[in-house]
């Protein structure tokens, strides 16, 4: 397991990363024991890192007083076999205070989620960042998206402020932005591709460099989202584009049809491979009852498909 910022950072870009959904009861209340045993199933599939309470996780549901607790579930469960990294957001004080509790917790690495409601100049950015990055020793992942931009400056000033900054991960998908980032820090960063499936943009940012991304898809399809990332590490054009073909892409189709459907669609995706972990909290909506069936032939397709091809 890595025991230094600098550690994390080679394990974040070694392989790929997933998001685990977070479990919530029928009264929407924190699962701890469905959570925990998502954990260690997913744990068994090899991941470079998993993210605890990031954006498919809810975290823009999860209360502080729950936020400890999912944190130290995520890092039991997984036994020192895959790093967690807990996502951590809103205005800098907050953030500092769950920054602190999830290094207390055992957390191996944070990711910085937009800060809540407001845009920022970019002193403002580079000062909630380091205010993070200042309060912990573990290592940070800055994420840009939505209204926490980051020019490439403000990155190569936050990265030479702070020695525990590892890594830049994108979900804006601004390629102007990503190259000069890019360019301007090289090897300082580990680069994470952060856009919603980010499957379909793979083969284009691992052309920038960009060599991991997170998966949401490894919730409920983990041999698949594997297999994906394999096809793209060896160069296999062929294997990744009949993926988008047959799965991916119809995916898309189904998760567009409301908003919020980018978290919800991975949670129905878990029940229908039997590893149900609750609703969705509001103002998030779980899928009806015809995406859930149009969602549950994609993927008895993906098991078709594989049947056939082991035959």
């Amino acid at each position: 397991m890595p025991s230094t910022p600098e550690e994390l950072k080679q394990r974040v870009g070694s392989g790929l990363l997933s998001f685990p959904v977070t479990d919530f009861a029928p009264d929407l209340s924190f699962d701890r024991k469905g959570y925990a045993a998502r954990l260690e199933w997913l744990n068994g599939y090899g991941a470079a890192a998993l993210f605890a309470a990031g954006g498919t996780g809810e975290f823009f549901s999860i209360t502080p007083g729950e936020y400890p607790s999912i944190i130290e579930t995520a890092v039991s469960a997984c036994r020192g076999r895959t790093p967690i990294i807990a996502g951590v957001g809103y205005g800098t004080l907050l953030a500092v205070e769950l920054a602190q509790a999830a290094e207390r917790a055992g957390a191996d690495g944070l990711l910085v989620l937009p800060q809540y409601l407001i845009t920022a100049e970019q002193e403002g950015l580079f000062r909630h960042v380091k205010a993070i990055c200042d309060a912990v020793k573990i290592g940070v992942i800055v994420y840009n998206r939505d209204n926490c931009l980051f020019a490439a400056e403000t990155v190569a000033r936050l990265a030479e402020a702070c020695p525990n900054l590892i890594g830049y991960k994108d979900g804006a998908g601004d390629i102007e932005r990503m190259v000069r980032v890019r360019r301007r820090l090289g090897d300082r960063l580990v680069y994470v591709g952060g856009l919603p499936t980010a499957e379909v943009y793979a083969e284009a940012y691992d052309a920038m460099g960009v060599t991991t991304y997170s998966s949401a898809v490894f919730n409920f399809i983990p041999e698949t989202a594997l297999s994906f990332y394999a096809a793209l590490r060896r160069g296999d054009g062929a294997a990744l584009g009949r993926l988008l073909s047959d799965f991916f892409l119809p995916y898309i189709a189904i998760r567009d049809e409301a908003k919020g459907y980018a978290v919800s669609i991975v949670k129905a995706g878990a029940k229908l491979v039997g590893h149900d972990a609750g609703p969705v909290r509001p103002p998030l909506l779980d899928l009806n009852a015809d995406q859930m069936a149009r969602l549950g032939k994609l993927i008895a397709g993906l098991s078709d498909r594989a049947a056939d091809a082991a035959e």
